[in-house]
């Protein structure tokens, strides 16, 4: 069930260039899949993997905190693929980067993570949140 403080429709539809925290490079996980079809249609991502130069095509970096500003003020969106009990700790990386730049607007985490101490933080800084939806899912049929 999605939870959120901010429309997961109206997200979808303002936001377009997203910092994927757990991005994968394996082809079988929603972690490639979902952020392959993201940049299909129109997203700009940034993978956030410490295993990985790039995904996608795209220079990946090891953490929120080790994007440089340039990048880091350009990202409206940060998505999660971690399990529920590390969102807290991407949510401090997140008000951190808020901090420091202003960005980013949403935290999204992905269908089947969610973390009530994580949705706190993340209002305590400003960060509007959706938790338990697919991106994918949410454009497919509120996209456009």
């Amino acid at each position: 069930m999605v939870s959120s403080s901010v429309s997961p429709t109206e997200v979808i539809n303002k936001y377009r260039y997203v910092a994927v925290v757990g991005a994968s490079k394996s082809p079988e996980k929603e972690a490639f899949t979902v952020p392959a079809y993201l940049q299909k249609n129109g997203f700009k991502i940034v993978p956030i993997n410490p295993t990985a130069d790039s995904i996608h095509g795209e220079k990946a970096f090891p953490s929120l905190s080790a994007l440089p500003d340039d990048v880091a003020r350009k990202v409206e969106l940060v998505e999660v693929f971690r399990p529920s009990e590390e969102l807290l700790q991407v949510a401090a990386q997140v008000a951190e980067m808020k901090k420091r730049t202003g960005r980013p607007f949403v935290f999204w985490a992905q269908q089947g993570i969610e973390n009530e101490y994580a949705k706190k933080a993340l209002g305590a800084a400003g960060v509007s949140y959706v938790m338990d939806a697919c991106m994918r899912t949410i454009h497919q049929l509120y996209g456009h």
